[in-house]
């Protein structure tokens, strides 16, 4: 995750609703401007190689300060967009995608989707990146009809807004903090902290995640000695990672939306030879290999701990089967396959699933059949959407950096967890 901007939501008048383009749907014609591009992704079968694209539209954060969110979810929505094809398209009929950029910008992604379907005639429209830029999106979308799936704006500012065309692929980011705050919780009292920290930023992806976990811990006797929320705009975190340096605080719970953040209290702890017996992030660490670059290597990430529900490791036949693509297209390893890829995958999957069903591109019986209560498969596990179009089936996991790896480590016993080493290695160790 990146660091948001508080910007006002300023959401632009919406045209009339477009003809609906039945069938196939039309297409939109390429861009080589700043903010947008149509790409077509993966070859198609020949069942539908000579058929008219399905185009799907979707603003993502290509620049600004989602960007390296953004482009991620631009892999995973291309990687998708490419298997669709190679099975056969959405009824017979090749994916293109109709991508634009929004500049980490709510005013600008208020635009894009306006233009995708008033103006492009997309049939069917993706969701962007972080709540901040889902909810005035959303908004939008609903006006026209659109179903709107997204993967990536799951906190609860996203939902309760009287929507019904809003479905989250992941997990609720209210439950992200509760299995490590009740591990945390369950250790036997000679090795439980004692002591917790609680900094985060004024983020809708973060801050809704902590009072839970706070609750948690401190009905087990974890005294609270630092809990600080600081603003989204702060570009400077060395005096408050200081301040929970200084706290001395056994267990420290960071709500960050992106890597500089985590990178910067690690780099101030290890100045102040501070360090935890728990550190977890709520985002930041999941970035594979851009993560390990910024704290200085496997050895600074040993230990770290991060909530998610899906990881490169993920026991999911269909989730291996994308992590090899992504390597074989973008090359790396596993390890540096981060969570966006995966949520902007199953966004696809989900929308192929209901298209599949319904026989139909007709958004008013894809958003019917979503909130049906029917079960969908993604490389992230179940999908089962409640009524506000949250993912109630949806896993919740700890993950921990170890030995250079991302290791599934809670809850304990779950499928595929392994030991969490703990107390956290010294920096460098």
């Amino acid at each position: 995750m990146t660091r948001s901007r508080r910007h006002a939501l300023i959401v632009a008048a919406v045209a009339a609703i477009a003809a609906f383009v039945a069938g196939c749907g039309g297409s939109s014609s390429s861009s080589s401007s700043a903010t947008g591009s149509s790409t077509s992704a993966g070859s198609s079968t020949s069942s539908s190689s000579s058929a008219s694209p399905i185009t799907i539209g979707a603003s993502l954060s290509l620049s600004g300060d989602f960007a390296a969110d953004g482009q991620a979810f631009q892999k995973g929505y291309t990687l998708w967009a490419a298997d669709q094809n190679k099975a056969g398209g959405l009824m017979g009929h090749p994916v293109k995608l109709d991508i634009v950029s929004d500049a980490s910008s709510p005013a600008q992604v208020v635009t894009n989707y306006t233009k995708l379907i008033s103006s492009d005639h997309d049939p069917l429209v993706f969701g962007p990146f972080s709540t901040l830029l889902t909810v005035p999106a959303s908004k939008v979308v609903n006006r026209f009809g659109y179903a709107f799936v997204e993967g990536a704006g799951g906190a609860p500012a996203a939902f309760g807004n009287g929507l019904k065309n809003i479905f989250d692929v992941s997990l609720p980011v209210v439950d992200n903090l509760v299995p490590y705050a009740k591990w945390i919780a369950s250790l036997p009292a000679s090795e439980r902290p004692k002591t917790a920290a609680y900094a985060t930023s004024d983020d809708p992806f973060t801050q809704p995640q902590i009072p839970l976990a706070q609750k948690i811990m401190q009905a087990a006797g974890i005294k609270t000695v630092y809990n600080k929320v600081f603003p989204a705009e702060v570009t400077d975190y060395t005096p408050i990672a200081t301040a929970v340096a200084s706290s001395k605080a056994e267990a420290v719970v960071l709500g960050s939306v992106d890597v500089p953040t985590v990178s910067a209290f690690v780099h101030a702890f290890i100045q102040q030879h501070y360090n935890p017996k728990s550190f977890i992030a709520t985002a930041g660490p999941d970035q594979g290999d851009a993560f390990l670059k910024a704290v200085g290597g496997a050895s600074n990430a040993e230990g770290i701990m991060y909530p998610n529900g899906w990881y490169p490791g993920y026991a999911n036949a269909s989730s291996q089967q994308l992590v090899n693509e992504y390597v074989a297209k973008y090359g790396g390893n596993a390890a540096g396959v981060n969570a966006d890829v995966a949520e902007a995958y199953s966004v696809g999957q989900a929308v192929a699933q209901a298209v599949a069903a319904t026989h139909s591109l007709d958004n008013s019986k894809i958003i019917s059949y979503l909130h049906s209560g029917v079960t969908l498969n993604t490389v992230q596990g179940p999908v089962k959407f409640n009524s506000l179009g949250e993912n109630g089936a949806a896993a919740a996991f700890v993950f921990q950096w170890q030995k250079g790896n991302q290791v599934q480590v809670l809850p304990v016993g779950a499928s595929g967890s392994k030991p969490a080493t703990y107390p956290k290695p010294n920096w460098g160790s």
